[in-house]
């Protein structure tokens, strides 16, 4: 896969069309309601605030980026602002309130401001395993709806960003040093994000009889897996993700 073909892919997508999740499939059980009201608000925070580094990229230079790239980073940016206008909607259609703070999403900004775009990128990379977990958990024990089949959609649309990340990451690793100082990174800061995760969004989970056990493995299952995909030498597909066709 070319850098021009992600920038394609990032340009097809772009006509996808925004959900209408003001249907009549919503959760009856006010207490549902609002524990996923709130989770919502939290994931929509997270998902708002990724536009610096878009800037930056055209600063970055390494031999593995061309212009394609950076273009595609300014298209998954923008897509990553129509999942939180998506989850927006799924917040007000459930009764809830957008929020301008959590102590989790505070995790999230001070690491993608450390340092340079290779950190902030792992930062977002842990991000993509936490949406490909949680929306897809959460979709499939909410009755059939809108708002499932959105979150759903997003789920299919963060495998296809962290596929596209993950190649970015794969060019990067050139020889054994850097393999070793991404794992070093890479799996406490993975593990560190589910566990937050976990505890941040424990009542949404026991509400919807999500096991936090089973959840816990699946996100570890995949953070191990995008590093393997990341560090491996010779490239294998992601179990969980499509490229771009």
């Amino acid at each position: 896969m070319k850098w021009s073909d992600w920038r394609s892919y990032f340009e097809r997508n772009r006509l996808t069309p925004r959900p209408d999740v003001s249907d009549a499939g919503i959760p009856p059980d006010p207490t549902l309601r609002r524990c996923l009201a709130r989770s919502l608000a939290v994931f929509q925070l997270g998902e708002a605030g990724e536009g610096r580094i878009a800037k930056e990229a055209w600063r970055f230079a390494t031999p593995h980026v061309d212009d394609d790239w950076r273009v595609a980073l300014g298209h998954w940016v923008r897509e990553e602002g129509r999942h939180a206008r998506i989850l927006g909607d799924c917040v007000r259609a459930l009764g809830g309130k957008l929020i301008t703070k959590n102590w989790t999403n505070g995790l999230w900004v001070f690491g993608r401001r450390l340092m340079g775009v290779r950190l902030k990128l792992l930062v977002v990379l842990a991000a993509e395993v936490i949406g490909i977990t949680y929306y897809g958990l959460i979709a499939s024990k909410l009755p059939p709806s809108a708002i499932a089949s959105a979150l759903a959609m997003m789920a299919a649309e963060e495998e296809r960003h962290l596929a596209f990340h993950v190649r970015f990451f794969r060019l990067e690793m050139s020889w054994a040093g850097p393999r070793i100082l991404f794992w070093s990174v890479w799996l406490p800061l993975g593990v560190a994000a589910g566990l937050a995760v976990l505890v941040d969004h424990a009542a949404t989970f026991r509400r919807l009889g999500i096991d936090r056990w089973d959840a816990g493995r699946r996100f570890v299952r995949l953070v191990v897996e995008t590093g393997r995909a990341v560090t491996r030498r010779t490239p294998q597909p992601l179990r969980a993700v499509e490229v771009p066709r």
